[in-house]
């Protein structure tokens, strides 16, 4: 398992396993978000299992799923309460870790302006300057 670090509270990774959640609160993780669609390829863990393991960790479970390059305001709203309400370190995941780097950038919860968004989800790994404009359009 790949972690990729966005800031303090939040790291974001591809695919990870359940059996990989146990090892990620002994690393202070407190919770876990899944961006995936359940069942969206063959060969991911169902998301009850994901739920139940992290839950088993002693870890929060959240699922907001997006696809196809869409990122509703709705799910943009809920990465951003989890964040906020979060008291802790944040995984977030999906097929390679760019819609929840992306979810992140456009949830800006804690205020930074587009080339601080971009900068910290390049040194990620991340090239998200393709959201530029949307992002200067939300704030």
């Amino acid at each position: 398992m790949e972690l990729k670090v966005i800031d303090d509270g939040l790291a974001v990774a591809g695919q990870i396993q359940p059996q990989e959640l146990a090892a990620l609160a002994g690393h202070g993780f407190v919770a876990v978000i899944c961006t995936r669609p359940d069942c969206e390829e063959p060969g991911q863990p169902p998301l009850d299992a994901m739920r139940d393991a992290a839950q088993a960790a002693g870890m929060a479970f959240h699922h907001i799923p997006v696809t196809g390059g869409i990122f509703p305001p709705a799910a943009i709203a809920a990465f951003g309460a989890i964040r906020r309400g979060t008291q802790g370190r944040v995984l977030a995941y999906c097929r390679t870790g760019t819609r929840a780097a992306t979810l992140d950038a456009l949830a800006n919860v804690h205020g930074r302006t587009v080339a601080e968004r971009l900068s910290r989800a390049g040194a990620a790994g991340y090239d998200l300057s393709a959201l530029a404009e949307r992002m200067e359009a939300s704030g």
